[in-house]
């Protein structure tokens, strides 16, 4: 693993949602933290803090009376910015930032956004309890730094590829000479880099260094789960996803050790969140596509 971003300063803005846009221009490496207004996805069910179970799983889930949800800026399942009707144009969504944000309404506490440049850092912050919640591929090593519930969503691992480039299908990939992009410090660049037998990984630092990446053609293709694939493409005039997949990824909810009592809470809501239609409106708010068809899951 390449070594963890060691600068964490927070920049903690009490604002509207709207001025995230020009927030995230300073993050750099640094930790963006701002105030999360209700979700648009939210149930209109009203809250109830003062149930004994959900006053119990506030004591684990948000000890400091405050959850704050680690995201990065250009994922579906993550954190996405969307056009909308507020002053700046801009509408957050994601499955970490709606999903979140309704765990929050529920405990009874405030939501914070807390924004990283990608998904290492995020699981650092929930590992290091700089972050209490995030949504995250359930690998392994990431089960080894963070406690998750069971699966909320599973979604297709691809690749995406402008035009022109050497890659025409996923059997193509390992081939001497080609170069495929991942994300610094993710599980593709884990799992590709122990299977690869000729491509050589690139990791770029940031998803927008990514698109950049392939724009200047410095990779062939970039490989990730295909619902960042395809938000990252709608960027990329002429770009596409190949067709089918390298594997298939399970997001599920990811909060720091230690606070495992919390799990069956957080696991009753998802059963509920699904229930209610607040995953697939979470999903339809971001633009998430490239989910696994069920028998995948």
């Amino acid at each position: 693993m390449p070594a963890r971003t060691e600068r964490r300063g927070s920049i903690v803005t009490a604002v509207a949602i709207g001025l995230l846009a020009v927030a995230a221009l300073l993050a750099g490496g640094c930790a963006t933290t701002v105030d999360a207004p209700a979700s648009p996805t939210a149930s209109a069910a009203p809250a109830t803090p003062a149930a004994p179970a959900a006053a119990a799983a506030r004591a684990v889930l948000a000890p400091e009376g405050v959850l704050r949800i680690a995201v990065y800026p250009g994922s579906p399942t993550s954190m996405v910015r969307r056009a909308g009707a507020d002053a700046s144009g801009a509408r957050v969504c994601g499955m970490s930032v709606d999903l979140g944000t309704e765990i929050a309404r529920r405990l009874g506490v405030p939501a914070r956004i807390v924004e990283f440049e990608r998904v290492e850092q995020v699981v650092d912050a929930v590992h290091r309890g700089a972050g209490d919640l995030a949504i995250t591929n359930a690998s392994p090593a990431r089960a080894a730094l963070v406690d998750f519930t069971k699966p909320v969503v599973a979604i297709e691992l691809g690749y995406l590829v402008m035009p022109g480039s050497p890659v025409t299908s996923i059997a193509e990939v390992d081939r001497p000479g080609i170069r495929v992009g991942v994300s610094q410090g993710s599980t593709s660049q884990v799992t590709l880099g122990r299977t690869f037998q000729h491509a050589q990984i690139v990791p770029a630092p940031s998803l927008q260094a990514a698109g950049a990446m392939l724009t200047d053609r410095r990779i062939d293709t970039y490989a990730t789960n295909k619902a960042i694939l395809f938000q990252l493409g709608d960027g990329l005039p002429g770009s596409r996803v190949l067709d089918g997949r390298w594997g298939v990824e399970s997001l599920a909810i990811a909060v720091p050790k230690g606070r495992e009592a919390g799990i069956p809470w957080l696991e009753a809501f998802a059963a509920d969140a699904r229930r209610e239609g607040l995953v697939d409106r979470a999903a339809a708010c971001a633009g998430l596509r490239g989910l696994a068809p069920p028998e995948a899951r």
